[in-house]
């Protein structure tokens, strides 16, 4: 390997399979596909399959609530 390059990883998130990615889209409420999603900007994932992506926002409330309590906890604000 020449001087200053290194190997790139290039491995998909999460490989299933399925050969496809689900995403949902925060501007039009919806699961998208690669074949027609929208600006990264707009969505959530990639994930490996329809059903997690629809349930996306729901894993983001999830992970923020234990976040929270997590920071609360670390504050002291728990005791």
């Amino acid at each position: 390997m020449a001087a200053g390059r290194f190997p790139v990883h290039s491995d998909r998130m999460s490989d299933d399979g399925s050969g496809g990615h689900y995403y949902w889209c925060t501007r039009h409420h919806r699961v998208e596909t690669d074949a027609d999603v929208c600006p990264a900007k707009h969505v959530l994932g990639p994930y490996a399959s329809a059903a997690d992506a629809e349930n996306a926002l729901q894993q983001v409330r999830e992970r923020n609530d234990a976040w929270d309590a997590e920071d609360a906890r670390w504050a002291g604000e728990g005791r």
